[in-house]
């Protein structure tokens, strides 16, 4: 999946920016604000999307004076698709919450950072996850593991990028914290918080100790 743009994993044309860009806004856009949006081909190129877009009636065209505005046709029979495509990123984040509510033995926490979280990469970035067990539990558990790989595949299934496990314990964070390991900066800004904790509230905790 393309972790930038998910649409273009389906449309992978000029259509799939386009239409993502229409499906996330509330108001009519210009030609050049579908455009900027965007962020790929031309102004010429993203114009031609949309009248094409609009001749099949999934993108409404408005009179805006001396420009027209173009906004997505939600009651058009495929709009629930666009839209479901446009927000592939927030169903991966609510199929990967769903399994963690499931575990026997929960994470302190777990989140999403990286390439996901930025929403910039592409076909071949990782999804990247962060897990943080308790102090009493062992990174040899089988239980645990089992657990960890499942939700490996988990994300290799639904997305067909890699994904990586950053699994560390409770006090394995708090001597990252204490020596301000660089990598501290990936996980805590910019994150997708799935469940347990937040990480800030973690690294308060541990300050407060300290």
């Amino acid at each position: 999946m393309d972790l930038k743009t998910p649409i273009s994993t389906v449309i992978p044309s000029l259509d799939g920016p386009v239409l993502q860009v229409l499906a996330r806004a509330d108001e009519g856009l210009s030609g050049r604000e579908v455009h900027k949006l965007a962020g790929q081909g031309s102004v010429a190129g993203v114009r031609l999307v949309l009248q094409r877009l609009a001749a099949t009636g999934l993108v409404h065209v408005d009179d805006a004076g001396n420009s027209l505005s173009y906004r997505l046709n939600r009651k058009h029979l495929t709009a629930p698709v666009v839209e479901f495509l446009a927000d592939l990123r927030a169903a991966l984040v609510n199929r990967i919450t769903d399994e963690l509510a499931a575990w026997r033995l929960p994470p302190v926490h777990a989140s999403v950072y990286g390439a996901l979280a930025r929403a910039d990469g592409d076909l071949e970035s990782d999804v990247e996850l962060l897990l943080i067990r308790p102090d009493d539990l062992d990174a040899n558990d089988p239980l645990w593991n089992e657990q960890a790989s499942h939700l490996m595949q988990t994300v290799v299934d639904l997305t067909g990028n890699p994904a990586h496990v950053f699994e560390l314990s409770r006090t394995e964070l708090a001597n990252h914290l204490a020596t301000e390991a660089p990598i501290l900066n990936d996980w805590l800004s910019p994150t997708i918080h799935l469940t347990g904790l937040p990480l800030h509230a973690l690294q308060r905790e541990f300050v407060v100790v300290e």
